[in-house]
């Protein structure tokens, strides 16, 4: 550990600390950094530099992870630049260091992990912390929108973000916002005008309460700064509104890191070891990010000329560019923002003449609500007549089928559950009178928002096609599901709540243990048999061991796990944390492995366990799911709309092809619409899971962090590529 940031570097002494495994034990859920971080002038300097040159060789030191932002990672960058010159200097005052050293130490290798809680670096779709931020952000808002309700008030809320608008965008996205300021994409000339027309015409429609979100590097088209105090009093003046600033300052900061953003941090340290094992001179200090679901490397210095690209076409007023800069998933937040945040006029709006539903199937899944939004306001801005199913496809057989207003979904982003009411019942039986239905409300598409039981039902109504013409119309799936077992995508909306909830309630449950030493808590999680929520809740949670289907395992697998916290309780770590998926195996149940467990440890722990159970299903959705939800959700009734356009002869919509019926998931670093019928061969229909999970590749990091020796499969790992500016249509086609 060098202690203190670059301060400790230059410092040296007790600042450079040689760790072992259990220093680090129990920092996963604190949130700020344990081994500190310093603004550090002296490093700006050339002596500066020599003297944390002469504090690494000292210690043999040639290989170094930073974790910060741009200033931090480009100040490595020249120190590697400047190392054999640091060390030849050192070298030649005699005194420090001899010529042997210079030859033994003589390149300096750097992986770079991207700390900012702004994301404001280019390369990477999400720096850590990020996700934490948005956490903190959202659970205010969320407070704020119940006393701005009770009270009929405007609240102008500041968010961080002096160079980027990522967080402001993001929680906008999320929480619904009726508008926001941001660095990059400043309000046209006489946006007070528009601003207050919108506000007064959302209290026309009886919303009681307006939100606003300004980050704090707001600006206008003149780059002059647009303040949260500057936007209330305008708001005052020209409505007299009851307006209430709230600037949320450092809040943002601090707190638990979400399970996100543990798993991010966790899948990039792996990633930075093994850059730094396989760095040799000749290759570019590098940084390790992600990019949709997909680990990269990339060249810190092209990361950081892009980042300052950005900066600059902000000075210049070149914002357009701005946007474009930031990257595909930061333009296609701000265009789904656009597309959500305002209705147009009706008279400006397209008539297609098309009526299109969207229904709930399966369990219910936080998020939901924000997907269901996203599709009927998307749908009415492309012209569609949008109609709500309530129920599911059993609420369709009976009727429950409504027309739904932009204004009808107001207020959805931030609900658990489904208001549209969901049911797992399948639409088989169902056939002639979901016909019958869509005849009589001349439903044109279906946009099916839900888990497994989706999935078979769109598959059983594009079997029916041959005898009904009725089903003949462009379905599409959006995945939705605490289980994540959906086939054709890496997340589901929900799974991040779920795994939010497991983490959070993981956590207390080894606070509860810290007092009494010496125990070991078996928890048993959702999931069908697909093991998700445990293999990723033991990640983010630092557990001990998960049991999964996937993965089978045996009485010996179950006595090595009892041995391994056996010893564990020697140290200074005297708790244990095991998860377990509800259907991992039907004979190794919870309340037997609690029963070993409790027989084995005997005199060494006790033991406890907890049934999470439908806790998994609740709450309000994470920022996560708010956002994948709304993205997804919006892009596939774009697909709905081109297959309409597609499909339409003679007066009429009739569509029989494999690719008119798909599923919309993300795959690596893209959102894929996938054929449904091209799917079947991807899934096992028995356990109801895909056949090849991602995730999986993950577990053995787990049982590494457990101290457990097993091997990491690095065929995954992220290859060296360079920074690519993609062009405006790209926005549009791949990024979430």
């Amino acid at each position: 550990f060098l202690l203190q940031g670059y301060q400790g570097m230059v410092d040296g002494g007790d600042n450079i600390v040689e760790v072992s495994w259990e220093s680090v034990s129990s920092i996963l859920q604190v949130g700020g950094t344990v081994i500190g971080s310093a603004r550090c002038k002296s490093f700006r300097t050339r002596e500066g530099r020599l003297q944390a040159a002469y504090n690494l060789v000292q210690r043999g030191i040639t290989n170094l992870c930073v974790i910060g932002g741009d200033g931090s990672l480009t100040g490595a960058n020249l120190f590697r630049e400047e190392w054999s010159g640091l060390l030849e200097e050192l070298a030649q005052k005699g005194k420090f260091i001899d010529e042997e050293a210079v030859k033994k130490y003589a390149y300096l290798n750097i992986v770079g992990m991207v700390g900012s809680i702004d994301n404001d670096f280019c390369g990477t779709d999400m720096t850590i912390g990020t996700d934490s931020a948005l956490h903190r952000i959202i659970e205010v808002v969320d407070a704020i929108m119940t006393t701005a309700q009770s009270h009929q008030r405007t609240f102008v809320l500041e968010v961080m973000g002096r160079h980027c608008g990522y967080l402001a965008l993001v929680s906008a996205l999320a929480c619904g916002a009726d508008w926001v300021f941001i660095p990059e994409y400043p309000p046209e000339e006489g946006w007070e005008d528009s601003m207050c027309v919108k506000l007064s015409e959302n209290r026309a429609r009886k919303k009681r309460l307006n939100i606003i979100i300004v980050a704090e590097g707001a600006i206008d088209c003149h780059n002059k700064p647009i303040t949260s105090e500057k936007v209330k009093d305008l708001v005052v003046q020209r409505l007299g509104f009851d307006t209430r600033v709230t600037i949320l300052g450092h809040v943002q900061r601090g707190g638990t890191p979400s399970a996100f953003d543990r798993i991010l941090a966790s899948r990039m340290g792996v990633e930075a070891v093994l850059a730094l094992l396989e760095a040799t001179p000749a290759t570019p200090a590098c940084v390790v990010s992600l990019s949709g679901n997909q680990a990269v490397r990339l060249p810190l210095m092209e990361c950081v000329q892009m980042t300052q690209e950005v900066q600059k076409a902000m000075d210049e007023g070149r914002f357009v560019e701005a946007v474009r800069l930031r990257g595909r998933s930061f333009e296609n937040n701000l265009n789904t923002y656009k597309l959500l945040s305002h209705k147009k006029p009706d008279a400006e709006l397209p008539k297609t003449n098309f009526n299109v539903a969207v229904l709930n199937v399966g369990a219910p899944a936080a998020g939901m609500n924000a997907a269901v939004r996203a599709a009927v306001r998307v749908g009415i801005t492309e012209g569609h007549k949008m109609f709500a199913v309530i129920d599911g496809f059993e609420g369709f057989a009976r009727g429950k089928i409504k027309e739904i207003s932009w204004g009808d979904v107001g207020g959805w982003t931030g609900q658990g559950g489904s208001i549209l009411g969901t049911k797992r019942t399948l639409p088989a039986k169902y056939l002639e009178k979901i016909a019958d239905q869509m005849r009589t409300n001349c439903i044109n598409a279906l946009m099916v928002i839900g888990g497994f039981e989706a999935y078979l039902g769109l598959l059983e109504l594009s079997a029916a096609r041959e005898k009904y013409d009725e089903f003949c119309v462009p379905m599409v799936m959006v995945p939705a599901t605490v289980s994540n077992n959906v086939p054709g995508s890496d997340f589901s909306i929900g799974a991040d709540t779920a795994l939010n909830t497991i983490t959070d309630t993981c956590d207390r449950i080894k606070q509860s243990a810290s007092g009494t030493k010496r125990r070991v808590f078996i928890i048993e999680t959702m999931g069908g048999y697909c093991g998700y929520l445990a293999n990723m809740g033991a990640l983010a949670a630092g557990a001990d061991a998960a049991y999964i289907f996937e993965e089978q395992f045996d009485i010996r697998e179950l006595q090595a796990n009892v041995e391994h916290l056996t010893e564990k309780m020697k140290t200074s770590i005297q708790r244990g944390l095991v998860l377990r998926n509800e259907n991992c195996n039907e004979n190794y149940t919870t309340d037997f492995i609690y029963q070993l467990y409790s027989e084995e440890g005997k005199g060494v722990f006790d033991c406890r366990k907890n049934v999470l159970g439908h806790m998994q299903q609740g709450g309000a959705p994470s920022p996560f799911d708010r956002n994948f939800g709304t993205k997804i959700s919006a892009k596939a009734m774009q697909w709905i709309s081109k297959k309409l356009k597609e499909t339409y002869r003679k007066g009429k919509v009739f569509a029989n092809t494999d690719d008119s019926v798909c599923l919309l998931g993300m795959r690596r670093r893209n959102l894929v619409f996938q054929p449904v019928a091209e799917l079947k061969t991807e899934t096992d229909f028995v356990h109801r899971i895909p056949k090849e999970q991602w995730w999986l590749k993950l577990r053995p990091l787990m049982k590494i962090l457990a101290k457990y020796k097993t091997s990491y499969d690095v065929s995954d790992s992220g290859q060296l590529e360079h920074v690519a500016m993609h062009s405006p249509k790209e926005a549009e086609t791949g990024a979430i």
